[in-house]
């Protein structure tokens, strides 16, 4: 017989305090933390608790007994089910508050280093539409909704394409309308749906393993110009090649459509082949008079106008001489690299992966920049004595490592390295914290700056400077 499971309470009429760390609300319940989503400080709720541990609980909210006075009507109707823009019921002022609170927090609790004065954390102009990329999901399995649920019609079909619900991998809330991307992002989605439905097309069961739509990405850039990419489970040309010169007729805008045939049990496609469907293959995003070639692999900022705030900043940071040489580590596609090369003497930039340092190199050529070099590899092996002898002692060091952060190694070799100044941009505070406590050796941090990139989510991106002592 297996062990009886405790129940979990429901917590009465309790008054929701604070904002925690991930976006959480919270609320304090004798000597533990009540960690709750969907709900804002202000709020007066019944808690049902669904994670009991000793020094907290997770729950949600099931009962509005008063709305907080900051509160506010969230604009997307499938706030709080498909796990996207989970702030939207806080105002933008308060959530730039938090943001900045959680980054200071981060860089005091974890970094323990002496902090200067932070610059008020920098807002995003477009609180809506702001992203250029998104990727949606077809599912043969759709979440219900407690209404649907209630109601005594049989659901027989359950095709849907939208995003994955929060901690249910084969579940998708089909999206009618999202606020994340410009048009003509919906529309386009909602065509592909449509034309489905009509032609008996089959939507992926994850659980199965079966169907023939799979995922959606669409890339919209400042020049105006649009990206589509389907990606199918096998190939059934007719149908294929009917859909999408559907998708060619209904949006003549678009720049480049693509397709892709993924087999494998997971939905990631940068070691898939994406094959041409019509159009060139690639988009291109522009940035104070640059040209960054975007293809269906490559990394960019998903906030082009605020990654543009944010590279100004951390070119403001670096304060670049002409005769000073700039290492670029984790320089992706070598957007800040060639964004910096203008104030350099020579620029050097390095990245793990080999298809996006190519990238980096047509980028330079594109835009006539003759003083970038990039290498491909393993930071810690590639920065070595005779590496450094052969292109140059680095005066500035610019690193923008994922959220995991720098490992040691690497910490390592950039104090041995020893450049003047480095500028360290972070889209995880807390990683960010624990690479500037290891460094506090040698470095002390004399600039902060949060930039938010992502408006009704908890993410945020934050620069620091740091000088040797």
């Amino acid at each position: 017989m297996g062990r009886s499971r405790k129940s979990k309470p429901l917590l009465k009429k309790v008054t929701i305090t604070d904002v925690a760390a991930e976006g959480k609300a919270m609320f304090r319940l004798d000597d533990r933390v009540v960690f709750v989503q969907r709900a804002v400080p202000g709020d007066v709720v019944d808690v049902q608790v669904t994670k009991k541990r000793r020094n907290y609980y997770e729950g949600f909210p099931v009962f509005f007994h008063e709305y907080s006075s900051i509160r506010q009507e969230p604009l997307c109707e499938h706030f709080g089910v498909c796990g996207g823009c989970k702030w939207q019921a806080l105002p933008y002022e308060h959530q730039l508050k938090y943001k900045e609170r959680e980054v200071l927090n981060n860089l005091a609790r974890i970094g323990k280093v002496d902090l200067p004065e932070c610059s008020p954390i920098l807002g995003s102009e477009k609180t809506e539409f702001y992203r250029n990329k998104l990727e949606f999901t077809f599912s043969n399995n759709r979440w219900l909704s407690q209404e649907e649920l209630s109601s005594e019609e049989s659901f027989t079909h359950r095709n849907g394409v939208g995003f994955h619900i929060p901690g249910m991998f084969d579940k998708v809330e089909d999206v009618k309308k999202c606020y994340l991307q410009r048009d003509p992002s919906n529309a386009i989605r909602l065509a592909i749906k449509e034309y489905a439905l009509d032609n008996d097309l089959t939507f992926f069961d994850l659980k199965q393993q079966e169907g023939f739509l799979r995922t959606l990405i669409i890339r919209t850039s400042s020049t105006g110009e649009l990206m589509v990419i389907l990606t199918l489970f096998h190939e059934d040309e007719p149908n294929r090649v009917a859909l999408l010169n559907h998708v060619k007729e209904q949006f003549p805008e678009i720049t480049s459509l693509m397709y892709v045939i993924n087999e494998k049990k997971n939905d990631t496609i940068t070691d898939q082949d994406i094959i041409l469907f019509s159009g060139r293959d690639h988009i291109f995003e522009e940035m104070e008079g640059l040209k960054f070639k975007i293809g269906p692999k490559s990394f960019y900022q998903t906030n082009s106008e605020q990654a543009y705030e944010l590279y100004k900043v951390t070119r403001d940071f670096a304060n670049i001489k002409e005769n000073e040489v700039v290492y670029d580590l984790y320089t992706g596609t070598g957007t800040i690299a060639n964004f910096v090369a203008r104030q350099a003497k020579k620029v050097v930039g390095v990245e793990y992966v080999p298809e996006a340092i190519e990238d980096a190199k047509k980028n330079s050529i594109l835009n006539g920049i003759e003083n970038t070099v990039f290498f491909a590899g393993d930071m810690k092996d590639v920065l070595n004595f005779d590496f450094i002898q052969e292109l140059g002692h680095p005066d500035v060091m610019i690193v923008d490592p994922p959220r995991a952060g720098m490992h040691a190694d690497v910490v390592n070799t950039i104090l041995n390295t020893a450049p003047d100044r480095i500028v360290y941009v972070s889209c995880n505070a807390a990683t960010q914290a624990r690479d500037l406590n290891l460094m506090d050796v040698r470095y002390k941090v004399t600039k902060v700056q949060p930039v938010d990139m992502f408006p009704h989510t908890h993410h945020v991106e934050n620069v620091v400077l740091l000088e040797r002592k």
